[in-house]
């Protein structure tokens, strides 16, 4: 069953956080994974968004996603989001098989 990591992000650090956005999606390949989204001013149409920058990632299963994650691919370009930016990363699952 395909999986969507959102990620809601506010960025503190611009050139750090680009650093590591440049090495972001060669990352995904591996596991299946597609940048859907990325915005970083979404549209809010009802309730309140605190984070500036919203990201979407399809993957074909959850173990594909948690494989990334901890991936050593995705694993050598992190620490710059994690010092650059505070997050909420979800992971959902989708309808149906994928």
């Amino acid at each position: 069953m395909s999986v969507y990591i959102v990620a809601h992000v506010r960025i503190h650090d611009r050139t750090r956080y680009d650093r590591y956005a440049a090495g972001f999606l060669p990352t995904l390949k591996p596991y299946g994974g597609r940048l859907l989204a990325s915005d970083d001013a979404p549209e809010t149409l009802e309730g309140g968004f605190s984070h500036g920058k919203l990201n979407i990632i399809a993957f074909p299963d959850a173990e594909s996603a948690r494989a990334w994650s901890a991936g050593p691919e995705y694993q050598a370009i992190v620490a710059d989001r994690l010092e650059a930016s505070e997050a909420i990363v979800l992971m959902a699952r989708g309808f149906g098989r994928s």
